[in-house]
């Protein structure tokens, strides 16, 4: 296994990703006229100077030429699913480690639904990306939701702490996950990731205070940054938000 090295994605030690998956996992709802045009992404990824963009597969084909030419970090998700389906999630493989590193990507990342009846077969296909990518020097983001029936008698900041320590058990580079609000429980969780570095979604649009009081906790918890879509494409003024959250991270 090659030695993998982080800093093609991070700076300090730190991170911020712009996040662009949600197309696929969440349907149009989210997108405006000037959002839902992945130009627009990629030129906001370059101007504000973010550690790597994710995307998917479709879109890294599609746009690749601008991509390269922003040179901004690409991060690109192997697998997903759609938000149609209600019961237990399983997000499926759409790309291979070797298409990853054909397209240039710095980083791969990979979402496992932990308590999901299907968690078995995501872990599986997890295990055998990451041994090609760590292969390659390549490292490995795991995206990992605790989600299902049978999570619902486990609490939120018990769960934010099964998904680090199954990050750090499954081998990650990285594990990305949720934070349920519970500052306490967030830096426990991050304790519980050993030397598996934690980044936390940003998720779903918020209150500008509240998003900027929620990155001061994450980042005092210990988290190395953060994976942001929605919070700085929906905002009105996009690099207003991205240089507020950057000064955060790193001052």
């Amino acid at each position: 296994m090659k030695r993998v090295n982080l800093k093609d994605i991070t700076r300090q030690g730190k991170a911020i990703f712009l996040a662009y998956d949600q197309g696929l996992e969440h349907g149009p709802s989210d997108f405006n006229d000037r959002n839902v045009d992945p130009l627009y992404i990629i030129d906001l990824a370059k101007r504000g100077g973010f550690t790597s963009l994710v995307l998917q597969k479709g879109i890294v084909e599609k746009y690749i030429e601008e991509i390269r030419k922003s040179g901004v970090p690409l991060l690109m998700k192997l697998n997903g699913k759609t938000d149609l389906f209600r019961g237990d999630p399983i997000s499926s493989q759409i790309c291979t480690v070797k298409e990853a590193i054909d397209f240039g990507a710095k980083a791969v990342g990979f979402t496992i639904y932990i308590g999901s009846q299907h968690e078995g077969k995501m872990i599986e296909q997890f295990e055998a990306i990451e041994r090609e990518a760590h292969a390659k020097g390549l490292p490995v983001i795991a995206w990992i939701y605790a989600r299902g029936s049978s999570v619902r008698v486990r609490s939120s900041s018990e769960l934010m702490a099964y998904a680090t320590r199954t990050g750090l058990e499954t081998g990650a580079d990285i594990v990305k996950i949720k934070y349920d609000g519970d500052a306490k429980g967030l830096k426990w969780a991050i304790k519980s990731a050993g030397r598996t570095k934690v980044v936390i979604a940003g998720g779903m649009k918020k209150d500008e205070g509240l998003f900027l009081t929620q990155v001061k906790e994450i980042m005092d918890a210990g988290a190395i940054g953060l994976a942001v879509g929605r919070n700085i494409w929906q905002h009105k003024d996009p690099m207003l938000i991205t240089r507020k959250v950057k000064k955060m991270l790193w001052g």
